[in-house]
């Protein structure tokens, strides 16, 4: 079933979600519903949505990935990227200047039109439930990390304005084609 999604306003937003006791039939259709409301986001299109913000505050979410959408439940970060580290012609690994970290436009289905170039680590490891209740362990890289590190904040109750503050970086809207610089 497709949802509302709340507004960045809404104080359910700032909750800290609680973790998934069962995968099971109540789960599921959570699942269903995060997948059938995430795949209709066409305006802009979404990549990823967290349950708290369809209303619900337990850890899911789910993310679209190149390979089809991931659901992921009852995350624990193991370890992030503290800086991009890049492999050498000869294979050797180098470190790169933090200020060259991957740092794209993010936005949030919350907050439609609204975009800050926020900065997060290239790298995430994560264990976690899957949808068949699962445990699992991966790595993730680029924007698929940039995505599941958005959707955590959001099951701690974080926007990613928050992290737009912390970071001293501008807010824009997108109106009508054009960026315009807003204040937070």
């Amino acid at each position: 079933m497709i949802r509302d999604i709340l507004p960045a306003n809404d104080p359910r937003l700032r909750q800290i979600s609680k973790p998934v006791e069962n995968v099971d039939k109540k789960t599921l259709s959570l699942i269903n519903d995060l997948k059938d409301t995430l795949e209709v986001q066409k305006d802009p299109e979404g990549v990823g949505l967290a349950a708290p913000q369809i209303g619900k505050n337990v850890k899911v979410f789910v993310v679209k990935t190149p390979k089809g959408v991931k659901v992921i439940i009852n995350p624990k970060v193991l370890s992030v990227s503290k800086e991009p580290v890049k492999k050498t012609r000869k294979g050797k690994k180098t470190r790169l200047d933090s200020r060259k970290a991957r740092q794209v436009m993010e936005g949030c289905l919350s907050l439609i039109n609204y975009y800050g170039p926020l900065r997060r680590p290239e790298k995430i490891k994560l264990s976690y439930l899957s949808e068949e209740g699962k445990e699992k362990t991966q790595t993730f890289t680029g924007f698929t990390a940039q995505i599941i590190q958005h959707e955590i904040d959001h099951l701690q109750g974080i926007l990613f304005v928050d992290r737009l503050i912390e970071q001293k970086k501008p807010l824009y809207e997108l109106a009508g084609g054009e960026w315009e610089k807003v204040e937070i």
